[in-house]
Order: C-alpha cells, then structure tokens, then sequence
C-alpha cells in the first residue's frame, strides 16, 4: 500500500471511529429497536438481558438519523433494553436513547433509579385512584365480592367509600364491628379485604409498599422503607406513613402486620418510635403538634399492645410475640401446613373407637377443625406459635418454629428499650422533660429511663450469655435461656441497650457465627442444622441474608465505634445487590443467599422481585433503602470500587 492511500485509509478509520465517539444520543423506534435487541440477545427468551443468555453480548444500535452505536456486554445491553422499555411504557413511538445512561455505574445506576424511579412505582393510595389496581388483587376479594373494610369509628371513610360502590364493579364497602373479636376475623376468612387506611382532603393518605405485587402497607417493612425515603428526601412520605401508622393505631387497635382483613388480630416488630423521631428531625418546619399527636398514640401503642400482661408482656417482665387468632392461618399457600396436619390426622383416626371405620382425610380433618367440630388443644397452640411467629416478621425460622409465643426474644425486647429511650429522648428534648396527653395524662423522661434501665437490667439478666459473648432469647414457660444464633441478638447494638464490652463481645461473636461473604447471615448454619426437624428450607435462615438485619447491624456497630467495620459488612452487601443487578438485568429481590451471593435463593415463599419482563421498575422496599443507606456508609473511594465490582477481600484487605 503506497503512503498516500495508507494515509486516506488510516484517516477514515479514525473519522469512523470519531463519529461512533461523538455519538452522545441516538433517537429510534422504540418497539422496532426494543424487538430487534430481544431477538438479537435473548436466548433463553425471557424478556430480560442477562449473562445466561448465549448471544454475542454486542449488539448495533440504528437512528432514525442512520447513525449507529455499538453496545457490548451484558450489563450495557440489559442498560439499553431498560431505557426501551421505560420508553415504551410511556406510549412513545421513538425515543432518544442517552448513551450516558446505558454506560452509567453500576451503583450510581441502581442508586438513582431507586430515588427517581422505585419509589414512584411502589407508592399506593386506598382511594378512588387507587382501587382500581387494589382491587384486581386476588387478596380483596373472595372471586366474585370485592371488599374495602372500613373501621366502625371514621364515619368519614365510610361516607366516601360508601359512595364508590357504584363507580366499581362487585364493589363493596364493609364496616367492622366496634370490637373487632379473633372469632369475628375468623368469620370473614372466606370474605377477605383490604383495611380502608387515612382519608384526608378527599383522597387516600399514600403510603409505600414492599413491592411490586403487594397493595397493602406492611408493618416492619415501612419503617426501614422509610429510611431510605428520608434519605432520598422524601420527608412528606416518610410523614405520610406515619400518619397511616397512627391511623391504624387509633381504629384497629395496634399496626396491623399489614392492612388486610385476616391481619387484624397480629400487629409486628415495634418501630414507630424510631420512625417518629427520624422523621421529625428531618422536617423543615418542624410541628409540634403533631409529633404532640403522634407521639401520645405511639405511647397508647407500647401500653396497650406491648405492655398488657398475660399478652405480650410474659411473667418474666419481658416481651414476646403473641398474636390472636383461631384456626388455620387463611394467607399461606395451599400445603403450607399439610405436615402438621398429616401428622394430627393420622393420630385421630388412629383414637377412633371403630378403627374399621374409613378415616378422615387431611382435607376432611382440617375442615372439622376449622369449623369447631374437632377441638385440639395441641394444634391450637402450634398456630398460636405460627401466628406469633408471623407477627415477628421473621416468617419463618427454625428458631420461632412451633415456640415463638414462649420465647422473650431479644430483638423485640430490644425495639421496646428503644421505644423506651426515644421516648425519653422525645419528650427532653422537645416537651421540656415533661409530655400532658390529650387525657391529661402526664409522662416525664424520668419515668422513660428508669423503664428502660430496668428492661436492661432484666435483660441482661435473663438474656445475656458471658460465656458465649451475646444475648440470646429466653423462654420464660422453660426458664432456660436458649442458643440459637440469630442477626436478632444483635440488636441491642442497634438500640443502644449493650455496654461497650458487650458490644466488642458481639463484635467476636458475630464475626464468627454469622459474616458470610456478602452480608450477615439471618441465622447460623450450625444453629439450624441443630434445630430443624426437616428438610424445609426456611427463608429467615441460612444461607439468606435481609436487609432490615443489615442495616439495624451497620448503624449498630457504628453506635459502638466499629465504623470500619459496618463500612466492610455494608460493602459486602452492596457488592452483591451491585453484581447480581449487572448480571440479571437489573435485578433487585427480597432476599439473598450470602453464601453464595445471589439473588437465587430456593426456599419457601421464593424470591420476591425476580419476575418481571424487560425492566425492573420498583426493586423491593427495604432493599432499595438498604442500598441507599450502605452508600451513605462508604467512602467516595469504595463507592468507585463499587463501580468497578472489586471484591471486599479487595478493598479491606485486613479483614
């Protein structure tokens, strides 16, 4: 090749090659790019980009403009089949990609559709607008009668719904009983609703769900989403859920495990307090009154559902889990329980005096048992504990299996020291040292400390292993305390009840018992091994990890100094959330495995947050907020190790 034709060739090459760089935003068709990049890319034909797909990971991106832009790897292409089908949602015929936003960082991504995006997608409102989504779920209606109930006191809401049953088909608005009896929910079983929840201004207070396919406001779960919506600003819904909280209080008595009909009688873990005060704090213009109002309802909650004895207070002066209800559990899938009552039936039929006679099926034995004809004291007491173990919020675990009402566990005697202290906090710092109810019921932060010394001193009492390095819950019907290692036993870090040599006793003890390499262990693998009477893999326990025990463990050892510490265990999650999002199309789930460090995790229940086509437009509620909070954790150089999915053995080499 002479110089000159060289020099020609050579300068086309680097003009071709300029022009594919100056490229910074492509306009295309949106259905014809989207279907050409499926067909290209999706092997395995489910609507998603992931690394299981066999194709060549590069695909050319044609304008309208005949411009072209090549697009390479999984994570890039998965990038661009989100940006298309977010366009294809809002009804556009074409759409200009932004080449920036396929190339972004993997956290900075996931971080910005989490604030931008997610939390949008997953806000819900019961009212006129948003019933129409409501009640299409399977879980309002008994296939034919679609059901909102309405509280027997807000006359308001009754009013409005009242006159919405017209406007929707098979539609109808219920008011509960004054007093709302285990005997009156189990009578509705078969009618089941959504719980109405505050009416205000004409429309429904809105509230932020778990995820995608639920419609109802769950307890625990909206205290942790509300950390993560206050970091990212959204103060007036942190406020929002609050107010739907103090509604729930004041009309069904307690927060609801969530606002559905068969939920009435079991409430969950306590935050309230660490939500009012959080949220408080982060306003602007800071009202008295109301945090007047809703602190005077979060004090009715710890006496009237935490502190009634006989109830959830136990003999030992400590706390346990103990939800109402008679029957079999109506919300669990079919076969859930057919074990259990296997095992029952069989010994029935083995009782009867003409043991010629044919015996009962299980289907047979169940339904006797719901209607009241067959009495078992014994099985009423496994669903008392199954009830009581679903109100824990951990449902289920070998450690709450078929116990859970004997046990005073110490995460829920730990949120109640909190409630304690924040009390204490709220009203020194606020009311003056002194806080006069609407009753003219006084309370001073005095009488809040001394609860809480003395919770603290039962607990370590009780609770505490010197031996072993860590709290541990205890069955006061035994009076032994137990040995299961749970991320629960570390909550006290999160509260502040521990002492400093408690906590660097925990510190050892967890690091031993439960870090795996992308999180903190729901429970030990030993623990388990020793408890199960089966092979049932529960999902509160190992392998899986959770983000509300994540977060409560991070701000935990940071309450205690280990800064470090929660930055690694922090990373470690991330890391995961950040990897498995690269390589399954943006995936983010309920749960994960943190052995392994996937979002496949294969247990009961399955993984909330995997099914969806092309784009995953909400993530899932408390994992959102624990991505945001890890970011708030590390420093701006691990953030960028983050973006480069460098391992933590990586970036802390020490631990």
């Amino acid at each position: 090749m002479n110089h000159r034709v060289f020099l020609v060739t050579l300068s086309l090459i680097l003009s071709a090659a300029c022009a594919r760089q100056e490229v910074s935003k492509l306009t295309v068709e949106t259905e014809a790019a989207l279907q050409s990049l499926i067909e290209d890319e999706d092997t395995d034909s489910d609507k998603k980009i992931t690394k299981e797909d066999m194709g060549d990971k590069r695909f050319t991106l044609t304008g309208l403009s005949g411009k072209e832009l090549e697009i390479e790897s999984t994570y890039h292409l998965s990038n661009l089949l989100q940006e298309l089908a977010l366009a294809r949602a809002k009804g556009k015929d074409t759409t200009t990609i932004d080449v920036s936003r396929i190339r972004e960082k993997p956290a900075d991504r996931i971080s910005r559709n989490i604030r931008e995006l997610y939390w949008d997608d997953l806000t819900r409102t019961i009212d006129e607008k948003g019933l129409s989504r409501i009640l299409e779920d399977t879980k309002s209606s008994d296939t034919v009668t679609r059901r909102v109930y309405v509280p027997h006191g807000d006359t308001l809401a009754q009013k409005y719904f009242k006159q919405l049953e017209s406007r929707f088909d098979n539609f109808k608005m219920e008011v509960l009983p004054e007093k709302v009896s285990p005997e009156y929910v189990k009578s509705i079983n078969d009618q089941p609703g959504i719980l109405s929840l505050e009416i205000r201004n004409g429309s429904g207070v809105p509230f932020v769900v778990p995820g995608g396919r639920f419609n109802e406001m769950y307890g625990w779960d909206s205290y942790f989403i509300g950390v993560g919506l206050l970091l990212d600003g959204r103060v007036e819904m942190a406020r929002n859920m609050v107010d739907n909280f103090v509604y729930q209080i004041r009309n069904y008595g307690k927060i609801l495990n969530a606002n559905r009909s068969y939920y009435l009688t079991r409430t969950q873990p306590p935050f309230l307090s660490s939500f009012i005060r959080e949220t408080y704090e982060a306003l602007e213009e800071k009202d008295k009154d109301w945090l007047a109002y809703v602190l005077e309802t979060a004090i009715a909650e710890y006496e009237n559902v935490w502190m009634e004895e006989g109830v959830r207070l136990s003999p030992s002066g400590l706390n346990s889990y103990r939800a109402q209800g008679i029957g079999i559990p109506p919300e669990t899938e079919a076969g859930h329980f057919d074990e259990i009552l296997k095992w029952h039936t069989t010994r029935y039929n083995e009782e009867q005096s003409d043991f010629e006679k044919e015996g009962l099926s299980v289907d047979e034995y169940a339904g006797r048992y719901q209607s009241g004809e067959i009495v078992n004291r014994e099985l009423d007491e496994y669903f008392l504990h199954d009830r009581s173990l679903r109100e824990s919020g951990h449902d289920t675990s070998w450690r709450l299996d078929d116990i859970c009402a004997d046990l005073n566990t110490v995460g829920l005697n730990a949120l109640l020291f909190k409630y304690e202290k924040d009390f204490q906090y709220l009203i020194a710092t606020y009311f003056g040292g002194k806080f006069t109810d609407s009753r003219g019921k006084e309370y001073n932060s005095d009488y809040w400390s001394q609860k809480a010394g003395a919770r603290r001193e039962l607990m370590n009492r009780l609770m505490w292993n010197e031996e072993a390095g860590g709290f541990y819950d205890y069955n006061w019907v035994t009076e032994e305390m137990t040995d299961f290692e749970s991320a629960t036993n570390y909550y006290p870090l999160w509260a502040g009840l521990a002492t400093p040599e408690q906590a660097e006793s925990m510190l050892s003890r967890m690091n031993e018992t439960l870090v795996a390499h992308c999180g903190v262990l729901s429970t030990s693998k030993e623990s388990v091994q020793k408890y199960a009477t089966n092979d049932i893999q529960r999902q509160w326990d190992y392998p899986n990890g959770w983000a509300p025990h994540q977060m409560m463990i991070w701000e935990g050892l940071d309450n205690y100094g280990y800064r470090e510490k929660a930055r690694e265990l922090a990373y470690r999650w991330l890391w995961m959330i950040t990897r498995n999002a690269v390589d399954y199309n943006g995936t983010i789930p309920e749960k994960y495995d943190v052995v392994d460090c996937t979002h496949k995790v294969y247990a009961e229940y399955g993984n909330v947050g995997t099914e969806f086509d092309y784009i995953t437009t909400s993530g899932f509620g408390w994992m959102n907020a624990s991505y945001q909070l890890g970011l708030e954790f590390l420093q701006k150089d691990q953030i960028e190790s983050l973006n480069s999915l460098l391992e933590a053995e990586v970036v802390f080499p020490g631990e």
